[in-house]
């Protein structure tokens, strides 16, 4: 019998693998559809409405001429592979291939334009939160204990707010560390840019990565109302490297509170800590 059962628990395994994968993929390129893969076609609908509903609203807002902000010389096929947008695949392929990279340089920018910048982001980044649920729900089993806050939602914490997946999970001291780390070299990266780092139209990916950082990096955005640049400024490469360097880290921040928080879900923990007894 162990012959037998050992290559079948190793089938469902791949199998439960190569499901996770295709949901993941097919909602990289239209939100929602994974889940309606998965037989869950009411939260997929839903997942669509409000993703998809996030990027109109920022293609409204913005005219479509966010990617316009990048400049000249650096557009091409893949230019704005590095943007958040490419979390929405499919929407962003449809904006490039509708309105390219936006009308004539000389066009005034709508009045709102950064502010649906941060929306069509924002639906980049809920369609990555997304893909994630989508690949959790595939490998989840209907019995599963599930302990503990979703690793999803502990992720999706994370990127509001850097350190506060962490403390969702019980980790407080290293949920302060990394809200304390991450800020504090955000701040520091925005002193030594002299604010230039807010925003989107100065620096197009150096603004991408520091998106990441999420509320942080809004609040400070809006607050300083992104000054203008009269002078010089002596230090603006290191600063918005460290801006940039911020969001990039609290990539890792999420990945570990999703890590961890995976397995709880799953109750592997709580069945290898039997297994280790037995």
């Amino acid at each position: 019998m162990a012959t037998i059962s050992a290559p079948m628990s190793s089938f469902r395994a791949s199998d439960l693998r190569s499901g996770s994968l295709v949901a993941v993929f097919l909602t990289w390129f239209l939100p929602g559809a994974g889940h309606v893969y998965l037989g869950r076609a009411l939260p997929g609908i839903l997942a669509f409405l409000v993703v998809q509903g996030l990027y109109v609203l920022g293609w409204l807002l913005s005219g479509g001429r966010v990617f316009e902000f990048l400049d000249p010389e650096l557009r091409g096929p893949l230019a704005t592979i590095l943007t958040p947008e490419v979390g929405n695949l499919g929407a962003m392929v449809a904006q490039l291939k509708f309105v390219g990279f936006g009308a004539e340089p000389l066009t005034p920018f709508p009045d709102r334009v950064l502010l649906g910048g941060w929306l069509t982001g924002l639906s980049g980044m809920a369609n990555v939160f997304l893909m994630c649920h989508a690949h959790l729900l595939a490998r989840t089993p209907a019995t599963a204990p599930r302990e503990g806050p979703s690793p999803v939602v502990a992720a999706m914490a994370t990127f509001a707010l850097p350190g506060l997946g962490h403390f969702l999970q019980g980790r407080r001291r290293r949920g302060l560390i990394v809200f304390v780390l991450l800020v504090g070299i955000f701040l520091w990266g925005t002193w030594l840019a002299e604010g230039s780092n807010l925003s989107r139209e100065r620096h197009f990916y150096y603004w991408s990565g520091q998106f990441l950082l999420g509320l942080p990096a809004f609040l400070a955005e809006v607050v300083s109302g992104r000054p203008p640049v009269t002078s010089e400024i002596p230090r603006v490469d290191v600063g918005l490297l460290f801006g940039c360097m911020a969001g990039l880290l609290n990539i890792l921040a999420m990945l570990d509170v999703f890590g961890v928080g995976e397995p709880r879900w799953l109750g592997r923990e709580a069945k290898e800590g039997k297994e280790a007894e037995a």
